[in-house]
């Protein structure tokens, strides 16, 4: 899995490549969790357009950033997700508490952020 994080004036996007299973969740978790400690971010956009692979580890491990993110007093929004996850995230009852967008613009605009224009990204 391949993990990238940036700030969107007070809100942390993070870019998830790769499959988001039990060989994967723990390293997203520990990395989402730390991003947004160091970012002192409270709102959490997570894009999934690369997520090609989705199960019961991963699902755990974003309702667990929403729960750390709500703590907090922060909102969590997905982004740009493939049909197949959104059904997956659907079936799991996590889109009727968070919000979901076709793209990481959308969620920002909603959340009140905007992407800056160069840099400001974490490899």
């Amino acid at each position: 899995m391949d993990i990238t994080s940036q700030r969107a004036g007070d809100i942390l996007v993070v870019r998830a490549r790769g499959e988001l299973d039990l060989d994967t969740s723990r390293e997203f978790r520990l990395r989402v969790d730390a991003d947004l400690d160091r970012f002192g971010s409270r709102d959490l956009v997570l894009d999934l357009a690369g997520v090609t692979f989705l199960d019961s580890s991963g699902l755990g491990a974003i309702l667990g950033r929403y729960k750390k993110v709500a703590e907090n007093g922060g909102r969590l929004a997905l982004a740009g997700f493939a049909p197949h996850v959104g059904r997956l995230l659907e079936l799991s009852g996590i889109m009727r508490i968070v919000g979901s967008y076709p793209t990481v613009e959308d969620a920002l605009r909603d959340l009140g952020g905007t992407l800056p224009a160069a840099g400001g990204g974490r490899p």
